[in-house]
């Protein structure tokens, strides 16, 4: 069967009884396409549009009200449906090998049958509940809320018509590379940041990388250098100490003060390296192994420290902590945007202030998922690295032929891993593998996309960081860092590179899953916030945001006026 790549091309099947999802799209077509708004007059509907702020009393305000969502719905609708979604190459691969498969059943090379992926396509196609309940299922596993890919949001863009370019193919010299870069960042989980450039390891890191002609990683004249290794491609993580400060300095939060300090994984332990672990988790089987836990809390140090973090942070922590940490700092990194920032009289506080900024977190953070879900599950279903690692395995012990790369078998990742495992595997920092969603785009990417994006708007880019810090070697202290300065934009971009890379040093995501998840949540923060320009009363000029491409963007109120 064809594979589905836009949910609006994905019909019911005829033999089953009415959709009432359907029918409800059905009839919103029909409204949209008689006109939105038509129950509001047109001279109600002019006065409304004149007036813009102020004290507008009793029937005015209703049809302002009314006004405002009306011409955010309108402005949306009027972009128009974007180009129809391209899909993963690689869904047309035979027996399914390349794309994303886990909890479902698979036979002893990890191939998922072929029955239970039609079973599962067509789940997807239709979107109908039942469908999917019966999908077969290679254990208890259960696959991550498919459903939420068909969800709708009532403020920003609607997370099917924000275009996303699709990922690497299976057989590219950039997925080889992308999977190099995982192995390497899975063999230096242990290495502290701090002495990356005293590290055997980071120093043939390098050299792999800086040989691997699809690497996209940061690189000087094509060679990679230890204080750029795996980090991210913005000017603001070029600079300073490899932890954002969002990460290190403590957190406000009411009457207390959270030092982030963290419970981190032992050294040294990592999952799925046994071919036969591997299989079962594949099929969805829960861990036989467990984390084991350092004592002592510490300072993220590592990468198994980030591992540590971005396996238990909940949806938008890092950027609530940002949030607070911004907060605290007060009026000298508040956005020169905020119109009271220059009031003799006035105090920000439900707008401008840290409510308005805390509860744009948390709902560009759902409408940021419902965006990632639908590329992940009706678009991409593109393989996890600890799938990819498996073909990498079975290839190169002779079990099985796939087209990888030529610079992927020839690295020597792949040698450090069999000596220290015994197998090709891409060790996990987790007991149970990668989620059981796609890899294509990252989740916390797209949640840090959104959430820095938001903070970006309220707070001034360029103001210097007070007082910035560095972790010890052994995480258990905080050393001033007194180098080039600091700024806010630049550590909130170094923020969300933090976790995006954080994924991949667990062996859970590529570089490119966080690279586009970072672009659409930044898209959805923008639509977001262009609904909300138009809700304030203040005398306000907009907002001008640097994306991470380092184009600016201006959210203004006049443009949906």
């Amino acid at each position: 069967m064809p594979e589905p790549t836009d949910s609006k091309a994905m019909p019911s099947n005829p033999g089953e009884k009415p959709d009432r999802r359907a029918f409800m799209r059905r009839a919103l077509g029909a409204a949209g396409a008689a006109g939105l708004g038509s129950s509001v007059t047109p001279n109600a509907r002019a006065a409304a549009k004149v007036a813009k702020s102020g004290a507008i009393i009793g029937k005015g305000r209703h049809d302002r009200a009314f006004f405002i969502r009306d011409s955010a719905a309108l402005a949306h609708q009027k972009q128009g449906i974007s180009q129809a979604p391209t899909p993963n190459s690689d869904a047309g691969l035979p027996r399914h090998f390349a794309c994303y498969s886990k909890t479902l059943p698979h036979d002893n090379l990890g191939e998922v049958t072929p029955e239970a992926y039609e079973a599962y396509l067509a789940a997807l196609s239709s979107g109908a509940p039942a469908k999917f309940e019966a999908i077969p299922m290679g254990s208890t596993g259960k696959l991550s809320n498919p459903q939420a890919a068909y969800a709708f949001s009532l403020e920003g863009p609607d997370a099917h018509e924000l275009p996303l370019s699709p990922p690497p193919s299976f057989s590219s010299h950039t997925m080889a590379a992308e999977i190099v870069e995982n192995y390497w960042l899975a063999l230096t989980r242990d290495v502290p940041f701090a002495e990356y450039g005293n590290s055997p390891l980071i120093q043939q890191a390098m050299a792999d990388l800086s040989r691997m002609p699809g690497y996209s990683g940061p690189s000087v004249y094509r060679a990679v250098w230890p204080n750029i290794i795996f980090r991210g491609a913005t000017p603001g993580d070029m600079v300073g100490p490899f932890v954002s400060q969002f990460l290190l300095q403590p957190v406000p939060y009411g009457m207390t003060t959270i030092e982030q300090r963290y419970r981190t994984a032992v050294p040294g332990v990592d999952f799925l390296t046994n071919y036969q672990e591997w299989l079962a988790s594949e099929r969805g089987f829960p861990p036989t192994k467990q984390l084991a836990f350092d004592p002592t809390p510490r300072y993220i140090r590592n990468g198994r420290d980030i591992c540590s973090y971005v396996h238990s942070d909940f949806s938008y922590q890092t950027v609530l902590n940002a949030a607070l940490i911004l907060l605290g700092y007060g009026a000298p990194v508040t956005s020169e945007a905020n119109p009271y920032k220059r009031s003799k009289t006035q105090a920000s506080f439900v707008t401008f202030g840290g409510p308005n900024i805390l509860d744009l977190l948390a709902r560009v953070s759902t409408t940021a998922l419902k965006a990632a879900w639908y590329q992940k599950w009706l678009v991409h279903r593109r393989i996890r690295p600890e799938e990819y690692g498996a073909r990498v395995h079975n290839l190169v012990t002779n079990a099985a032929q796939y087209p990888l790369h030529g610079s992927l078998t020839n690295s020597a990742a792949l040698q450090n891993v069999f000596s220290r495992h015994g197998t090709y595997l891409l060790p996990q920092a987790y007991p149970e593998g990668c989620p059981t969603h796609p890899s294509f785009p990252a989740g916390h990417a797209v949640l840090r996309g959104a959430g820095v994006t938001a903070l970006k708007a309220f707070f001034q880019a360029s103001a210097t960081i007070p007082n910035p810090v560095e972790p010890s070697p052994d995480g258990l202290t905080l050393i001033p860092y007194t180098n080039a300065p600091l700024t806010v934009g630049g550590e909130l971009d170094k923020l969300a590179n933090n976790i995006s890379l954080g994924r991949d040093t667990a062996g859970v995501h590529f570089r490119s899953d966080g690279a586009s998840g970072l672009e659409l949540g930044e898209a959805v923060a923008l639509g977001t916030l262009q609904d909300l320009v138009g809700c304030y009363s203040e005398e306000f000029e907009g907002f001008t945001i640097t994306k991470f491409n380092g184009k600016e963007a201006t959210i203004c109120p006049s443009c949906r006026a």
